[in-house]
């Protein structure tokens, strides 16, 4: 799905060639107005939900790594009492528990710090489990109309490069910018107390520093948020690459393709450029500007002490002091950077868990309703649909349409291509909601049917069969109950023709691949056909089941799909009169209406659009 490429500066044309952005795709929340006016603070407390449980040990750690900073403070006093003592007293003895005093505090800093590592590698692996967990099963419960409008590349880019920045930042940012803001506080009043005057030299660039900070996370910000967007629509391209292989190696267009990828990869690298830049100068002045405080205290105190009024350990524990600080000031930017990209990560991240999933009604709820008893069958009341990303005063894709299925009937589904056939089947099963009107299975209507309920009664079989890189035997079980076993499975294949399997080289144990494309089309087209039968189901949708199938063996899963047929209700999308004959009545879709119900030899008859489409004039509804 091609995205906008927004940002609070003018893209560079050369290097950001600008792509549309397709109906119904959700706005970048990186675009110049929300990046500026997000809060980074406000966006990382929506992580506190999956902190919280973790929180006591995080905390701990957190004192643990302030503790081993504060003991490195003491490293100067011990250099002070050296110089000023053992040192010019010319006490050898001395010198020696002094640097024994020094190994101490080194050792103890060393494993507080590593104490510190141990205490948050568990609890934040946990937290990023527990959040890719829930974008999975929150995937998973998002309708099909999100599934359309968003891109798969930049769903996979959430679930990993944006989580495992939020691990990192959970790990050090979180921690060191207080752990370093409660060093430098404590450092500047150890400098202070040992000079003041020499204090307020070093404190001198405080106030350029801090201006720069806030100039440098407005921009970052807006740089960081299109950066990761970039590396989502990457992944896409990658993603996409991979599946579609054989397309572009059978229209020999690799080289296109990969024109394609380096256009985005050399967008991605300069917009990293810029993210550098911006690091570079912030990093230039964070550093620069204590450097030449630092130089300034040093001339300064090195006067003093000449003149007596400073003492040479005093002056060395001010400079050590000093430099040892020089960590806490030089990663303000490293951390302020890390910090920006875990706040767009965490905006990336809520930006789908805060869509609506299909359970959002009451009949979702756990207490469902029993299933529906034998009645009516299946009816269409006056439905009307539209595509959620359509205008309001479009035409809808299906128009008012009335139709009865009754209780054991197959109906035929016929139309001209674009007439509607495939949308209306994907409105039995709720993978789209009627606009108006309502459909109902046995006089219950399905919107106050709990999903889980309906999808047990309602099987679907689609023209595009889609595999899971699953064995087959798992692939075809997936349509079943729970407890389903062999003989469901073996009367299944039966009944679509897919005994093939038996023969493959470990039977139905034998893994079909990514999307099943070791196999041929009309064997995962008979799969998916296994896959909608084996749960014995009330109703049936079959859209175009048997269009991959040769003559032969579209005949043999005809003639075992209509003692299927007799025991359940059936809606079949049908293109060829050999598939309209395993109805028992057919509806013809016309423009998004209903324009004709009857027999197949009825509708010859009496309606010209029909006997043109079964002429074999027609192709395939896409």
């Amino acid at each position: 799905m091609p995205t906008t490429r927004a940002t609070a500066e003018e893209p560079d044309r050369t290097q950001e060639p600008e792509t549309a952005v397709q109906p119904g795709e959700p706005e970048r929340a990186g675009a110049p107005g929300k990046a500026e006016g997000r809060s980074a603070v406000r966006t990382l407390l929506r992580l506190w939900p999956y902190v919280r449980p973790v929180r006591a040990r995080l905390s701990v750690a957190a004192f643990v790594a302030i503790v081993a900073s504060c003991v490195g403070l003491f490293i100067p006093l011990v250099l002070k009492w050296m110089v000023d003592g053992p040192v010019a007293d010319r006490d050898p003895a001395g010198v020696w528990l002094g640097a024994l005093y020094l190994l101490l505090l080194g050792l103890a800093e060393a494993l507080l710090f590593g104490l510190r590592r141990w205490l948050v590698a568990r609890p934040l692996a946990g937290v990023e489990a527990s959040m890719r967990a829930d974008l999975y099963r929150h995937l998973q419960r998002l309708p099909v109309a999100f599934h359309d409008r968003w891109a798969s590349g930049q769903l996979l880019s959430r679930g990993t490069t944006d989580l495992m920045l939020l691990r990192m930042f959970l790990a050090f940012p979180l921690t060191f910018l207080l752990v370093n803001a409660v060093t430098i506080v404590v450092g500047v009043i150890i400098m202070l107390l040992q000079d003041w005057t020499l204090g307020l030299v070093i404190l001198g660039p405080v106030v350029p520093v801090i201006v720069t900070c806030v100039l440098f996370e407005k921009k970052y910000a807006a740089v960081a948020r299109l950066a990761q967007d970039q590396v989502g629509d990457l992944t896409t391209v990658v993603e996409e690459s991979v599946l579609g292989i054989r397309i572009i190696k059978g229209f020999g267009r690799h080289r296109s393709q990969a024109r394609a990828f380096r256009e985005l990869s050399r967008t991605l690298r300069g917009t990293e450029l810029r993210k550098a830049r911006l690091l570079s100068a912030i990093w230039g002045v964070i550093i620069t500007l204590p450097e030449l405080a630092i130089g300034a205290a040093l001339v300064l105190g090195v006067v003093q002490v000449a003149d007596g009024v400073l003492s040479a350990g005093t002056l060395v524990a001010f400079l050590s002091t000093a430099l040892a600080l020089r960590w806490p000031v030089d990663s303000i930017g490293f951390l302020l950077a890390m910090s920006q990209e875990a706040a767009t990560a965490t905006e990336r991240y809520f930006e789908v868990m805060d869509e609506k999933p299909e359970s959002t009604t009451q009949a979702d709820a756990p207490a469902a309703p029993a299933a529906p008893a034998a009645g009516s069958g299946l009816r269409f009341h006056d439905v009307t649909f539209r595509y959620p990303d359509a205008a309001p005063d479009t035409t809808p894709t299906l128009d008012h349409i009335d139709l009865h299925i009754r209780p054991g009937e197959s109906m035929a589904l016929v139309g001209a291509t674009g007439s509607g056939k495939t949308t209306l089947t994907a409105l039995v099963p709720r993978l789209h909601e009627v606009t108006s009107g309502r459909i109902t299975l046995d006089g219950h209507d399905i919107t106050e049917m709990p999903r889980e309920s309906l999808r047990a009664l309602v099987a679907v079989a689609f023209e595009e069969p889609t595999l899971f890189s699953a064995t087959v035997g798992e692939n075809v079980l997936m349509g079943g109950r729970p407890d389903a076993g062999e003989p469901e499975l073996d009367r299944a294949l039966s009944i679509a023709q897919a005994e093939f399997a038996h023969a493959l080289p470990q039977g139905t144990g034998t893994q079909v691949g990514e999307q099943g494309l070791s196999l041929s089309g009309g064997q995962r087209q008979r799969l998916a056909l296994a896959r909608a039968v084996v749960g014995r189901p009330r109703f049936l949708v079959l859209d175009d089941p048997l269009s991959a199938l040769d003559v032969h063996t579209e005949a043999a899963v005809e003639a075992a799909l209509r003692r299927v047929l007799a025991d359940t209700t059936a809606l079949i999308v049908a293109h060829r009169p050999s598939t309209v004959l395993l109805a028992d009545r057919v509806a013809l879709l016309s423009g998004g209406r209903v324009t004709a119900v009857g027999t197949h030899q009825e509708l010859l008859r009496t309606n010209t659009e029909y006997a043109h489409l079964m002429s074999g004039t027609e192709g395939d509804e896409r």
